[in-house]
Formats: structure tokens, C-alpha cells, sequence
């Protein structure tokens, strides 16, 4: 009978073992698995310049994978080139927007193919309660829809 116990007891060990050894490795297969296509590139360099970080970290990681998504059955072979050089988040407070809503915009140049056109996509942002006490994950989700209105008009574009 401690026989047993003991194998049980090292069975326990090495599940747990092989399992946090295979955490590092399901992070890179997401990490992968986010990067879009290799036809996408997003530039952040002037948007890092303009408003710094955390925004052009949220936007390269948000981004691509938001392109990739609205183009996939748009864009066969093209290559694109997106770059972001502003973003600005209305306040969190509240602004002059229809009932109270701020507007968050975000500007850049699309690369389509050698072609460049200029992009632009506003989004409006409601202030709530909880948002004053979470700030940053608030900013966050405004960058991520802020992005993926970029990304639906940047597809509305290549539909052209």
C-alpha cells in the first residue's frame, strides 16, 4: 500500500511538472497565432513618438490581427503597409458627443500594394462609473475598438 501512495504521489508530481513546463510553450503558440498574415505590417514609430506607451503597444498588438480578420477574404496577395502616427482618447469624464460622449480618433497612412492612402477612424467612448476606477484597462478597450473601426475602413477601402 505506501507503494502505491508513492506512485500516486510522483504521477501528482509529474502531471504537475509536465504541466507548468507546457505553460511557456502555450504562450508563444498564442503569441503566434495573434500574428497576422505576413501580406500585414503595422507601424507604430510615429504613434510611439506622439503618445508613447502603453497606447502603441496596445495598437501594434491589437492591430494586425484586427486586419487580418476584416481582410481575410478580401485581400489575396496584397501587401499592406499600415501606419499609425496619432491617436487621441477623448475624456474619461465624460465630453460634448451626443448624451454625454467622448470622441477617440486615430490617424494614419495605409500602404496598399505601393498605393497610399490616408486612414482615419473615430469611435465614441461613454463614460461609466467603474471606467474612473480602472483607468487603464478603460484606455485599453478604447484602443481595441478604436483599432477595429481602423481596421473595418481600411477593408471598406480595399473592397474599392
Amino acid at each position: 500500500m505506501p507503494a502505491c501512495k508513492l506512485t500516486r504521489r510522483a504521477a501528482s508530481g509529474a502531471l504537475v511538472a509536465a504541466t507548468l513546463a507546457a505553460m511557456p510553450a502555450s504562450r508563444v503558440a498564442l503569441a503566434r497565432a495573434r500574428v497576422s498574415r505576413p501580406g500585414i505590417r503595422v507601424d507604430v514609430g510615429p504613434l510611439r513618438a506622439n503618445a508613447g506607451d502603453p497606447t502603441a503597444t496596445w495598437v501594434a498588438e491589437y492591430l494586425p490581427g484586427q486586419l487580418a480578420e476584416a481582410l481575410a477574404s478580401r485581400m489575396a496577395h496584397a501587401n499592406l503597409t499600415v501606419r499609425i502616427d496619432y491617436l487621441t482618447l477623448g475624456p474619461n469624464s465624460g465630453g460634448y458627443g451626443p448624451t454625454g460622449s467622448s470622441y477617440d480618433n486615430i490617424e494614419g497612412v495605409a500602404t496598399i500594394n505601393g498605393v497610399e492612402t490616408p486612414v482615419r477612424a473615430t469611435s465614441s467612448y461613454y463614460s461609466s462609473a467603474i471606467d474612473q476606477t480602472m483607468i487603464e484597462q478603460s484606455n485599453r478597450e478604447r484602443v481595441r475598438l478604436l483599432t477595429q473601426a481602423l481596421a473595418y475602413w481600411i477593408a471598406q477601402d480595399v473592397a474599392r
